[in-house]
């Protein structure tokens, strides 16, 4: 087992386990405000809308996105520039959303969750000023990145403004229990980008070694957003405690899904080039399943593709479409779905409650 540090829960190998998309999950919660708790397999087909879920906090998305305009605002024009043109560019907001509904969930009143949930968009945003850096990337949300357009010099030190204005944001809500946990993810999730360079172009990388870099780099800002909502509302410890988790395993099933797309999806759908992974040399869940499953050829050719980075795309995803690779690691997302909605079980029922069960299926079913 790979090593995990203090306060960061361990990677288990759980997608070596066979997983049954078809059995019959346990009861989640009883009430007429919920949904029959159907396993989340069954929504497949069934087309999510973002802005739904979100309705019974549109109020307060709005004054966030009032919040990001107000705090993005610089006497260092360039900065305001940047700013503008990656929030422009839009996104689903699922981490700001999850703080917001997280504390609603808990019965918060406040304003602070707001101010809070611009945090986590300002820390997200950093990460992919930088993540576009580091991988040369040139499209993300269907435009040229910033680092294409500004350059990689500014592209940086606009991710480090970023990372300075949510320090100087999430001081204002007064809480060293958040400031704690939102400082802890920003090291974790530091620490998930340089174990996914080490990971680059090695064929030999386990799904244990890869799950450990969707745990720190993905799911962990996914966590602290909900943990954060939880802290703010006052919840119980193990109210806390469930919303991490909560936030943790939607976190992975959205990178899980990620990845599958990455071999499934449409370029105009994604706003992103198709196979970028794979040409960055990424050994993600369907390779390394090929490894496990495919053919010796099959093995070789999806080795070679991860060391050079320069494979035949094409080749490659018959590869994957010939093995279960994208069915096991879709598997995958539900399962971690399914355990994020087992995390909210001692929640109160509310239409918040609701929105994040949903916000579940939304993961592993989009094609975004």
């Amino acid at each position: 087992m790979l090593a995990s540090r203090p306060g960061v829960l361990p990677c288990v190998p759980l997608l070596n386990t066979p997983y049954n998309r078809w059995s019959n999950p346990p009861p989640l919660l009883a009430g007429p405000a919920v949904r029959a708790p159907t396993r989340l397999v069954s929504l497949v087909g069934y087309v999510l809308n973002l802005p739904a879920l979100i309705a019974p906090i549109a109020d307060d998305m709005k004054a966030v996105d009032a919040v990001i305009r107000d705090r993005l605002n610089s006497d260092v024009v360039l900065i305001r520039t940047i700013g503008d043109y990656i929030i422009g560019a839009g996104g689903k907001r699922m981490r700001p959303a999850m703080v917001l509904m997280v504390a609603r969930a808990l019965g918060y009143e406040g304003t602070h969750h707001q101010l809070l949930a611009a945090v986590v968009e300002f820390i997200h945003t950093a990460t992919l000023l930088h993540d576009d850096v580091v991988d040369e990337s040139d499209l993300r949300r269907g435009r040229e990145t910033a680092n294409a357009v500004f350059g990689n010099a500014a592209s940086v030190l606009v991710g480090d403004y970023l990372y300075s204005r949510s320090i100087e944001m999430m001081v204002e809500a007064d809480s060293m229990r958040i400031m704690s946990i939102l400082s802890e993810a920003t090291t974790v999730i530091a620490e998930g980008e340089v174990l996914q360079l080490l990971n680059v172009h090695d064929p030999d990388v386990s799904q244990e070694r890869y799950l450990q870099v969707v745990r720190y780099k993905t799911a962990k800002l996914f966590e602290a957003a909900a943990q954060v909502g939880a802290v703010l509302a006052g919840a119980s410890p193990e109210q806390e405690a469930a919303a991490a988790a909560y936030g943790r395993h939607v976190g992975t099933a959205f990178q899980l899904v990620d990845d599958v797309l990455d071999y499934s999806g449409d370029a105009a759908a994604l706003g992103k080039n198709v196979g970028d992974d794979l040409r960055e040399g990424k050994p993600t869940l369907p390779l390394i399943r090929v490894m496990e499953v495919g053919t010796p050829e099959q093995q070789q050719l999806i080795r070679d593709a991860i060391k050079t980075g320069d494979a035949d795309f094409v080749a490659v995803a018959a590869a994957i479409q010939a093995t279960d690779a994208l069915e096991h690691a879709r598997q995958a997302a539900v399962a971690e779905a399914d355990r994020a909605r087992e995390a909210l079980s001692i929640y109160p029922v509310s239409p918040f409650l609701n929105s994040l069960l949903e916000f579940c299926a939304f993961a592993v079913n989009r094609d975004r």
